[in-house]
């Protein structure tokens, strides 16, 4: 979840994914992916807390750990070209431009975060990411994921764009703006989109944001039968399904038109 401070409070970073995605395909979500294998190379500058302590916040190993820090920033830089690192320990990049073939060599896995970083002699900000939340698809998805979602705030100088294939539109908006966007049925969110959305807007700046300590306890939401209907349990649930808009049907991660 990427956000920045606006007029009206903290807005943060959504695309709405192509309908030819697998997954939450047409969906309004935040940027990022899945660890790919080269996420957990050892040899990696790094800076900010270490691989442990976010083992610790995620209830995984340090190998694990480091793969998830590392998928972040390489997922974020990927989809929106924000990147999490600097020359040094205490400095970020503050143009992407001049990295935009590694950007394009990195999607398509021609290229690993832990070369392209050291190859251009830059130092991963573990420090600028905040573990948020982890949500476990149910079981009765086809395709399931492990879920962990970070925190960052948009780096002076540095914009975030809508240059991936992944991505039909792209925009920053408040977590009201988006909740109320949802309401309308302009966008579609799904339970977790829709759970951070909703926690995100209890915040009046970006430093409470990142001051915040939330719970990091799994989340996995599970099919039940509540007045006839099939609905997913979860933290909320009663409001998310009262406020859900008219005209949409979702059946798992697919809308159903």
């Amino acid at each position: 979840m990427l956000v920045r401070d606006g007029a009206s409070g903290p807005e943060v970073f959504l695309q709405r994914r192509v309908k030819a995605m697998a997954f939450a395909a047409g969906m309004t979500v935040f940027p990022g992916g899945g660890v790919d294998a080269s996420d957990a190379q050892a040899e990696i500058a790094w800076a900010g807390p270490g691989p442990a302590w976010w083992g610790e916040r995620f209830g995984v190993d340090a190998a694990r750990a480091q793969a998830l820090v590392c998928a972040a920033v390489r997922e974020t830089f990927e989809e929106c070209g924000v990147l999490l690192a600097g020359p040094t320990a205490d400095t970020v990049v503050s143009d992407t431009a001049a990295y935009a073939a590694a950007r394009a060599e990195l999607e398509r896995r021609e290229l690993s975060l832990g070369q392209f970083l050291a190859r251009e002699n830059l130092v991963l900000r573990a420090d600028l990411l905040r573990p948020w939340a982890n949500w476990i698809t149910p079981v009765i998805e086809p395709r399931r994921y492990d879920t962990r979602f970070f925190v960052a705030v948009l780096p002076s100088g540095q914009r975030a764009d809508g240059a991936t294939s992944e991505a039909l539109e792209v925009r920053w908006c408040t977590p009201a703006e988006a909740l109320d966007r949802w309401r309308a049925g302009t966008d579609v969110l799904l339970p977790p989109t829709w759970s951070q959305l909703v926690n995100l807007g209890e915040f009046a700046s970006t430093a409470e944001i990142l001051a915040a300590a939330p719970t990091l306890e799994p989340i996995r939401p599970i099919f039940s039968t509540q007045n006839g209907q099939q609905r997913l349990n979860f933290p909320d649930n009663e409001r998310y399904y009262a406020e859900f808009p008219g005209g949409i049907r979702l059946q798992g991660s697919r809308r159903v038109d």
